[in-house]
């Protein structure tokens, strides 16, 4: 199609944006009328600008009224609780958690034996800790050090001949005492028959002495040794020591049989008949003799055997004949005692 000659076509007006006043087609804008300001000069040619005028305030708005309350009636029922909206998720919800208790009790019931065995082993750990702790520092502390060695018991054996025999331990701790030295050192003394020692904390070794017994003297070619029931020597000396009976083993000595039966019989007899025995003899195991003080009386003992019973029957017949009297009794039989001459 061939466009009409002579018209041109109408420039397109560009879009109005918001709030723009669309002036119609054809029709010319009227400029705008300066207007000067008070006491302003406006000259020929000259442009006024228009004068900007100040936005009219914006009314306060009107506050709204409270909105009045429902009032609560009879029709509006109470909303029930959050809880009890949904009973099968409460329900539900209570059912897990007694499952959940129940699965506690019952993992706790067959843990029970092994938390049982694991806290045992852990007291017992603790314990044998706690006693290795203190064996350590009893004895590797030098709190615990020997510093005093007290001897007791003794009387013919010197206590401060013994004190001083075991001044190396000192200074050493009471676990550490070298108790084979101290028998060692103990061993130097005779008269010592047994001993017993007792550490006492914190630094005193006590030694209690058993010496030995003299049970009567045995010549020699020097002179008289004292001994004890096993014929151990005690003290030697040139005379005879008062008190103590002679004892006659023949020619065995003191490792011979015969000495050991005198030994026993003097060992059962009481103390007042002992000290009426002057000698005792024995040439073998089953003729021990006594020779009593005084007159010299004689008696036939036998072998060690009842000694006892024999002891009685011989103070018995000693009231009945006399101390003075010049007899000899025979108590190997003590049920059939025989009173004789000498």
């Amino acid at each position: 199609m061939k466009r009409p000659e002579g018209f041109d076509p109408a420039p397109q007006q560009p879009e109005p944006r918001r709030g723009q006043r669309v002036q119609a087609p054809g029709k010319p804008q009227r400029p705008a009328k300066p207007v000067a300001k008070p006491g302003s000069t406006v000259t020929p040619g000259s442009t006024v600008k228009p004068e900007r005028t100040a936005k009219p305030e914006r009314a306060a708005e009107p506050e709204r009224p409270a909105r009045p309350q429902r009032p609560a009636g009879p029709e509006r029922a109470a909303r029930p609780p959050r809880g009890e909206r949904n009973p099968a998720r409460r329900e539900l919800r209570a059912a897990a958690k007694e499952r959940r208790r129940y699965e506690r009790s019952e993992a706790k019931r067959f843990t029970r034996s092994r938390r049982r065995r694991r806290n045992t082993w852990l007291v017992l750990i603790g314990v044998v800790v706690v006693f290795a702790l203190l064996i350590v520092g009893a004895v590797f502390s030098p709190l615990l050090a020997l510093r005093t060695i007290s001897v007791t018991g003794a009387s013919r054996v010197d206590a401060k001949a013994v004190s001083a025999a075991l001044d190396d331990q000192l200074g050493t701790p009471l676990a550490l005492v070298d108790f084979g030295e101290i028998r060692r050192e103990l061993a130097k003394f005779p008269l010592i028959r047994s001993y017993v020692t007792e550490s006492v904390p914190p630094h005193t070794l006590v030694i209690k002495i058993q010496e030995r017994t003299p049970i009567g003297s045995v010549a020699t070619a020097d002179g008289f040794t004292v001994v004890d029931a096993a014929g151990i020597e005690i003290e030697s000396g040139q005379e005879r020591v008062a008190g103590l009976p002679l004892i006659q083993a023949g020619d065995g000595g003191v490792d011979s049989p015969a000495f050991a039966s005198a030994a026993e019989v003097l060992l059962a007899l009481p103390a007042d008949l002992l000290a009426k025995v002057d000698s005792i003899s024995a040439q073998s195991k089953d003729d021990v003799t006594l020779t009593l003080t005084g007159a010299g009386q004689l008696v036939d003992w036998g072998s060690p055997e009842k000694s006892a019973l024999k002891a009685r029957v011989l103070a018995a017949l000693i009231a009945a004949q006399g101390p003075d009297a010049a007899v000899r009794y025979d108590v190997s039989a003590p049920n059939t005692p025989v009173v004789g001459a000498p």
